[in-house]
């Protein structure tokens, strides 16, 4: 985590606005994560952004959710966003990532993956570094993923390298009974 402490409270149910508490809506009944109750501070963005974050997270989105769950894990690794990397693990479980994979996405595409989960590793790696997928990543990904989920790479890497950046700056702080990773402490 790059902050020991919000730079914006999440607001409690208290806090909220009419505005804000109507952008919350949708994430009840059950707890409202502190990413929304913090970004309910723009209560017009919060909506929008949901209504994207909805894509890249839906069926809408033709990765498989586990390989969804790897780009999503690799760039919350390379953003050093130790919230986003938290929640994820949890997500990337339920989906079909084993504990060792979760470890090897921190590692990179070279740590003994198949190529094709090397490949969306690879990609999320130069989108990061360069916002640009070599020809030759462009091309192995072609062979085990089709345009549309290619093109689903891209969104979902730039969909959370902004997730990253919000939660980083802002300074949003795990939710209750989360534990953060100890290789993202102090990033």
């Amino acid at each position: 985590m790059r902050l020991t402490k919000p730079r914006f409270t999440p607001l409690s149910d208290a806090e909220l606005t009419p505005e804000q508490a109507e952008a919350l809506e949708p994430m009840r009944p059950g707890p409202v994560l502190n990413i929304f109750r913090t970004l309910a501070r723009a209560p017009k963005a919060l909506v929008r952004f949901n209504q994207w974050g909805g894509y890249v997270l839906s069926r809408r989105n033709d990765l498989p959710p586990r390989e969804r769950e790897i780009v999503i894990l690799r760039t919350g690794f390379l953003c050093k966003s130790g919230y986003e990397w938290t929640q994820h693990v949890r997500i990337g479980l339920r989906e079909g990532l084993t504990d060792d994979e979760i470890a090897r996405i921190k590692t990179g595409a070279d740590a003994d993956w198949s190529p094709a989960d090397a490949a969306l590793i690879r990609a999320a790696d130069e989108l990061h570094a360069d916002q640009f997928i070599t020809e030759a990543t462009w091309a192995e990904l072609g062979r085990h993923f089709t345009d549309k989920q290619r093109m689903d790479v891209v969104f979902t890497t730039g969909q959370y390298t902004q997730v990253s950046m919000m939660l980083n700056t802002f300074g949003v702080q795990l939710d209750a009974g989360q534990t953060l990773d100890p290789d993202l402490k102090g990033s």
